[in-house]
């Protein structure tokens, strides 16, 4: 009986050797992968808290998402090979394909050529870097916060929680507005409505109590006058923030100078 099931088993691994160890590849290749990305993203972090006391800035942080991405394809892509390998079938076809690797590439080349054309833009805009993950940005009308740069898309995320998926090599060859590329900061505006019939400059004065704010009148209609306080937030995360602590503080400030109603 032992030697049967010792047939049966050493049949059965002669029969699906080459995929069992193929599929063996391909999970070593992904664990490894992980562990990689991991260990690369957790040295990077330690590296800047030792030498700056700090997270990673955007620059690093973008660059570091880059050159971990490109590892772990390149690992990836390294075992899936390996893997095809232990198949003789394949070998034989791989041997044909080089043998007219001129023709296979022009084909490989033009079918791919857009996901190319964004993997190389993605390259591009880690390293010359018009935007940085945490920027503050405008593309085609669209203003948001950069999240991700990945090797072929963009992820920005809108004010109002929308991702917006950009390819890079759109973004490589577009005008892009970057808001806080060369300051973090960002200018708010808030906007306030008081009747028609009410004192402008004492609104104003109410208004200028609120410390580093500027005020001015945006606009008058037949329904009020509509002015405008500006003010800066520290970063792009935190305009919401800021803008909502200034509409409402501002309103109060109204109200105390009787101009809005309680």
């Amino acid at each position: 009986m032992a030697s049967t099931d010792l047939y049966i088993a050493t049949s059965w691994w002669a029969g699906h050797r080459d995929a069992v160890t193929a599929v063996a590849t391909v999970v070593v290749a992904l664990v490894l992968a992980k562990l990689v990305d991991r260990t690369m993203s957790r040295r990077a972090a330690k590296l800047a808290a030792s030498v700056t006391g700090r997270e990673l800035s955007a620059t690093a942080d973008t660059r570091l998402r880059l050159v971990r991405r490109l590892v772990s394809v390149t690992i990836i892509v390294i075992g899936i090979a390996l893997a095809l390998a232990q198949f003789a079938a394949v070998k034989r076809v791989a041997t044909g394909v080089l043998a007219s690797s001129a023709v296979i590439g022009i084909v490989v080349g033009f079918a791919a050529r857009q996901t190319l054309a964004n993997a190389v833009a993605g390259i591009l805009l880690a390293i010359t870097q018009p935007i940085r993950v945490g920027d503050l940005v405008t593309f085609q009308g669209e203003t948001g916060t950069v999240e991700d740069v990945r090797l072929t898309y963009t992820y920005v995320r809108t004010g109002d929680d929308r991702r917006v998926i950009i390819p890079n090599e759109q973004l490589a060859s577009s005008t892009i507005v970057n808001h806080t590329i060369v300051d973090p900061r960002v200018r708010v505006e808030v906007v306030l409505w008081i009747p028609v019939d009410a004192d402008p400059m004492r609104a104003i004065a109410a208004l200028e109590e609120e410390p580093e704010v500027d005020v001015s009148i945006a606009d008058m209609e037949k329904d009020g006058i509509r002015l405008t306080v500006g003010t800066w937030a520290p970063s792009a995360a935190e305009r919401a923030q800021v803008a909502a602590g200034v509409r409402l503080r501002c309103i109060e400030r109204l109200q105390q100078a009787s101009i809005l109603g309680g």
